[in-house]
């Protein structure tokens, strides 16, 4: 009798785990099966290579092992088994080949383990999610990722933006100052400056509040009102009401040098070309137009690939500016300049290092292959692949590289990054070299810029290796600043340094 008892108690358990997680574990079974199905479905036609439903599910479901290494799962055909020390906790049968069928019984799978595994347990089924998708997106690219929703929604916020009025700023003892304000925003238009100071808002004083508190004071729902008065440096009190608008994050920081203008720019958002031409227009105006334009982007990790192009496109005459090629048909795209080229015949300069990434080498590859600029710094990060974002049913968001990156003259940007025409990675003997070289009329980078430029897809790991030793990525030097305004400022050595023309530029 105890043993017929103890065998029903194990069925009873069996036909639990195939049903999912038991009652009371907290574990929501449909929830999983729904994000695990939309992700399938969404990555399946566009990932770079040929993957299958049944073989991203695999692959996520060994996410179990590095959560509990009691847990194996193997996969036979449409058969799914799981174990725990070996033994069978689980047999499930997939119904199709499709992105449901498979994502349905991965989340039975899961349930079972995470009913089976107080370490899974312990980390909670958002948690749990999340490793899932790690070792599924770890078989496709580096770059590919899943982000829960709490990430996904400060993500969306850098991304898009905030509503506010366009100032940030710093605390000064018992008062807060502001320290940027986003050329065009509220703040800007109703005229405060850096260094002015926070006296109210709202009818509330800002004195002994710090800078978070005057944040949220000013921050709140696009469209509507808020009221603040504020001091400049020379002691004149303003007051205003401005109209909070959807802020993008400031990426564009510009300064003058002489006759040179030096644009950093520190990512691309929505506005960064549009803050760019109105920073350039600006340069141009007289009585002192300036005669060069440095655009630092060290240190600039990317962002939105459109803006980019359309950056690239303020200083280029009608031609390619990049190329992606992908698996889906939207993905196979020529980007082209109409011929914004608001700056015509002011040397410009760009600067880079090996922390120049995505978005911010499409820029440099093309100023530098459409001979628009002189390229210095090292070899950039080599990033050069084009994600797309699917929001899934958990408000997690799902970032899937889905293109490759070519430069107009035909090389990939992934792995291979973007090669100087003055390396400065290899120390300041070097550079003057390739200086004084310049002035003769010779450039040194030459040869290795060639080799480059003439590297084609698919490259081996030592290919790569070889291609960029003669600049090795590097950390941003303060003196390659000041050569870089040097070399913007000396006609000859600026044109010894330009690649030769494009055969279809015009």
């Amino acid at each position: 009798m105890i043993r017929i008892v103890f065998l029903l108690c194990v069925c009873l358990a069996r036909v639990a785990f195939a049903q999912g997680a038991p009652a009371g574990s907290g574990f929501d079974v449909e929830a999983l099966a729904a994000v695990q199905t939309e992700a399938i479905d969404f990555m399946v036609p566009r990932t770079l290579d040929p993957v299958t439903a049944a073989q991203l599910a695999t692959w996520g479901l060994s996410g179990l092992t590095t959560i509990d290494p009691a847990l194996t799962t193997v996969v036979r055909d449409a058969n799914v088994e799981l174990l725990q020390h070996g033994q069978r906790l689980l047999m499930d049968t997939a119904s199709g080949s499709d992105a449901a069928s498979w994502a349905e019984v991965a989340a039975r799978i899961v349930a079972a383990a995470y009913a089976a595994s107080p370490a899974m347990r312990q980390m909670g089924q958002p948690a749990v999610t999340k490793v899932l998708f790690d070792e599924m997106l770890a078989h496709i690219d580096p770059y590919s990722r899943y982000l829960p929703p709490i990430e996904a929604l400060g993500d969306r916020d850098r991304r898009v933006g905030h509503a506010g009025i366009g100032v940030t700023f710093v605390q000064h003892g018992r008062s807060v100052a502001v320290r940027d304000v986003v050329i065009g925003s509220p703040g800007a238009l109703a005229g405060i400056r850096p260094g002015d100071v926070i006296q109210w808002v709202n009818g509330r004083t800002a004195l002994n509040k710090d800078r978070e508190a005057i944040d949220a004071m000013l921050n709140g729902p696009e469209g509507t009102e808020v009221r603040m008065g504020w001091v400049s440096p020379n002691g004149t009190t303003r007051g205003a009401t401005l109209t909070r608008v959807m802020i993008p994050p400031e990426t564009v920081f510009p300064w003058r040098s002489g006759d040179v203008e030096i644009i950093q720019i520190t990512g691309f958002s929505q506005t960064t070309d549009q803050h760019v031409i109105r920073v350039v227009l600006a340069s141009l105006q007289p009585p002192r137009p300036v005669t060069g334009i440095i655009l630092d982007l060290r240190g600039n990790r990317g962002g939105l690939l459109r803006t980019a192009v359309a950056t690239a496109e303020v200083f280029l005459a009608p031609g390619v500016v990049v190329q992606t090629a992908g698996r889906a048909p939207e993905t196979n795209r020529i980007w082209k300049s109409r011929g914004g080229e608001l700056a015509k015949g002011v040397h410009m300069v760009v600067l880079v290092d090996g922390g120049t990434a995505s978005a911010a080498e499409v820029l440099a590859a093309a100023l530098e292959d459409r001979r628009r600029a002189v390229v210095m710094g090292s070899s950039t990060f080599g990033k050069g692949v084009v994600q797309t974002i699917d929001p899934l049913p958990d408000g997690g968001e799902l970032f899937l590289t889905w293109s490759r990156i070519l430069a107009p003259r035909g090389w990939p940007i992934q792995s291979l990054g973007v090669m100087p025409q003055i390396c400065t990675s290899k120390g300041d003997d070097a550079v003057r070299r390739q200086l004084a070289a310049l002035a003769d009329g010779k450039w040194l980078m030459e040869a290795a810029v060639g080799r480059h430029d003439a590297a084609r897809a698919p490259l081996t790991p030592d290919q790569i290796v070889a291609i960029r030793e003669p600049c090795p990525a590097a950390d941003p030097r303060k003196a390659d600043m000041s050569v870089a305004e040097t070399l913007v400022e000396t006609p000859a050595s600026y044109a010894a340094a330009l690649l030769e023309p494009l055969e279809n530029d015009p």
